[in-house]
């Protein structure tokens, strides 16, 4: 396959959002209760600030562009990151030179599910679906709109409430929207886990609408430990992990039996770990399926429930291509991952096609990879509304030859590990927060609102 001729989904992006978000769609009444920007003169650090807590703007949410000796936690102003972060015109002139057809993105100041507008409105319930119904008004008609063709609209819920959430659900659908975010693991913001029947209303909306679940890893805090000694890449090594136990928990849950068009993303946790689990969870079947009670209630097996629900994605996993046969070449599709750490931009049509050639795939396999699969899950296609010749990655190259390149940096190239005299270690990057644990509260139980 020609590099020029590949046409490339991205099902995990993010945004940086902009500090005017809320400017247009929140009622002038919650203004002043509002997350908002603080820049710091000081340290010229832009926060946003919500109900007593900082949020870092950016860190290693939006190092896209920047030498890797400077990768971290450090850029956390707007004029430190390149504008394709939080601006969509020059978003779109950053997809362009990546080559990028189409891009879903999840927030990033609120958590990649809302996390924030549930976890620090406790007493503010009124406050908190204004704000989730401000942000998806602004991501549908601010920040997809702005693209047709090229941003695909993903919405957020009032997770508090299945009831409210189911509303929103409708509401978003009646706007086009297809695809909705929702925490890996809700138990780790004290929501009730995924197999509590309170969540029947928020399913059957989805099921009822036809949209798809995304879930980002690490969404809802995450779910595997970190030592606040360990070095950072421990971290970084296991980000798979909240996916994996993600997938073995719905996998498992009676919403794949009870709801036959219930559909799930896993983002950003990479694939080739799936052959394991799907070995694991068959034997776990035979083995221990006849004494749990699973053994008849399973008229499919795990691995054909996979390939029938359930999608992932990759930014480079050259072994998940290599083991197609048994992930489902149907069931994979491709993220950037932009303006994250690990972002190929923006050479991430050259990244893609020199695994896929390792991988030994035929060009069928690549188009399913890189767009037809994407397609289908998230029922976004920039083809039929754009025209496959204004989508592949040479066309859409030619149209960003003019967008500014210049590296992002401040530092001179110094890492941070040698500006601290250090390895960077988990703690480091806590104190880079301003805290040592993960933001949580306790509700047990969802709320009758």
């Amino acid at each position: 396959m020609r590099l020029e001729d590949m046409i490339i989904i991205s099902v995990d992006d993010h945004i940086v959002e902009p500090p005017t978000i809320l400017d247009h769609h929140l009622d002038a009444r919650w203004k002043d209760r509002a997350p908002r920007v603080v820049h710091n003169p000081d340290t010229g650090k832009d926060d946003w600030v919500f109900a007593g807590q900082t949020i870092m703007n950016s860190q290693m949410n939006s190092v896209v562009g920047r030498p890797k000796e400077e990768l971290g936690w450090e850029p956390t102003a707007y004029d430190q990151i390149r504008a394709g972060c939080w601006d969509v015109k020059a978003r779109i002139g950053d997809m362009n030179v990546n080559g990028i057809a189409a891009s879903l993105n999840f927030p990033t100041f609120p958590g990649f599910a809302f996390e924030l507008f549930t976890t620090a409105t406790k007493n503010d319930r009124e406050l908190a679906i204004a704000l989730v119904r401000a942000y998806n008004d602004w991501h549908v008609a601010d920040w997809a709109a702005a693209a047709p063709g090229r941003l695909i609209p993903m919405c957020g819920l009032p997770l508090w409430s299945p009831r409210l959430a189911a509303e929103e659900v409708r509401r978003v659908a009646k706007l086009g929207v297809r695809n909705i975010t929702f925490p890996a693991n809700p138990v780790s913001i004290g929501l009730p886990n995924i197999h509590d029947a309170g969540w029947k209303p928020l399913w059957d909306a989805i099921v009822d609408e036809g949209l798809m679940i995304n879930m980002h890893c690490g969404g809802g805090g995450g779910c595997e430990y970190v030592a606040p000694d360990s070095p950072v890449e421990t971290m970084l090594t296991k980000r798979g992990l909240s996916s994996m136990t993600a997938l073995s928990e719905w996998l498992w849950s009676d919403m794949m039996r009870d709801y036959s068009t219930l559909n799930v993303t896993f983002s950003e946790g990479d694939a080739g770990w799936i052959p394991y689990i799907l070995e694991r969870a068959e034997l776990v079947l035979d083995r221990h399926g006849p004494w749990t009670g699973q053994r008849e209630r399973f008229t499919k097996s795990p691995t054909d429930i996979f390939r029938e629900r359930f999608y992932c994605c990759f930014i480079e996993d050259v072994f998940a291509m290599r083991n197609l046969e048994i992930i489902g070449e149907d069931r994979i599709c491709y993220e950037t991952d932009y303006p994250h750490a690990d972002v190929t931009w923006p050479l991430g049509p050259e990244c893609l096609l020199r695994d896929a050639e390792k991988a030994g795939l035929t060009d069928e396999q690549i188009d399913k990879i890189t767009h037809r699969n994407a397609a289908a899950a998230v029922q976004f296609d920039p083809i039929a509304i754009l025209g496959r010749e204004n989508v592949t990655v040479g066309a859409l190259r030619e149209a960003g030859r003019s967008v500014d390149m210049t590296p992002v940096g401040k530092n001179s190239g110094i890492p941070p590990s040698e500006r601290w005299g250090q390895v960077v270690t988990a703690r480091d990057v806590a104190r880079q927060h301003g805290r040592l644990g993960v933001r949580t509260w306790d509700v047990g139980a969802f709320e009758d609102a």
